[in-house]
């Protein structure tokens, strides 16, 4: 469980350890997803890897004409994010979540092809929650405002493709007890139709987070 002392631990008290990226059976779905429920509160452990606007444009390029993605697209977990500049010391700067609709276009297709799950921030298009649930992926909730928070939880990064779009590019991270939130389950259950004000209530969370840090 997360021992910082700045975390306001009382939010994260009794969060799920997940181990990603997750195993795919031999039908194409996530495995060991289906226990997981809107409104979840999830502690990520393993490898996901970064991508943003221009990386995955050139990634459903290439799936499209058929040929290899830069890396193994079954079961990981994509995480809308760009790095920021990291200070002597630290594996990264800043690493908070980029809204999650400026990827709807192309989230279906990435689905399709194999990946796990998605971390980002705000509701996702209906096209993306149908694809999410047609292979029993999940969605992921980052919150906004913590990205000097969510930095401290990456351990190892290293750009793995298209190095010359910078902060864009596509990076491999190692991260431990990453906090996120459920945001859309395998049940078509979403945070943000299970109750009004949830936009509110995440960025309330947020706050608070990014106040702990001082």
């Amino acid at each position: 469980m997360i021992q910082d002392s700045n975390e306001p631990r009382q939010f994260w008290a009794g969060a799920k350890p997940v181990n990603v990226p997750f195993e795919v059976s031999c039908d194409g779905r996530m495995q060991n997803t289906r226990n997981l429920e809107a409104g979840q509160k999830v502690l990520l452990s393993g490898v996901v890897y970064t991508a943003r606007d221009a990386a995955h444009k050139r990634i459903v390029r290439l799936l499209r004409d058929m040929e290899k993605p830069p890396f193994d697209l079954p079961g990981q977990i994509i995480y809308y994010a760009g790095p920021c500049p990291a200070r002597p010391g630290h594996v990264t700067g800043s690493l908070g979540p980029t809204t999650s609709m400026r990827m709807d276009s192309y989230a279906p297709v990435m689905l399709d092809s194999g990946i796990g799950g998605i971390i980002g921030k705000g509701p996702v298009s209906q096209d993306v929650v149908s694809a999410i649930v047609r292979h029993r992926g999940l969605y992921f909730v980052a919150i906004g405002g913590a990205g000097a928070l969510l930095s401290t939880r990456v351990k190892e990064m290293k750009a793995v493709a298209y190095p010359e779009l910078g902060p864009e590019a596509i990076y491999r991270l190692v991260i431990e007890e990453f906090p996120v939130i459920v945001g859309v389950d395998t049940k078509v259950r979403s945070i943000y139709c299970l109750s009004t004000g949830t936009d509110h209530k995440l960025r309330k969370i947020g706050r608070g987070i990014f106040e702990s840090l001082g």
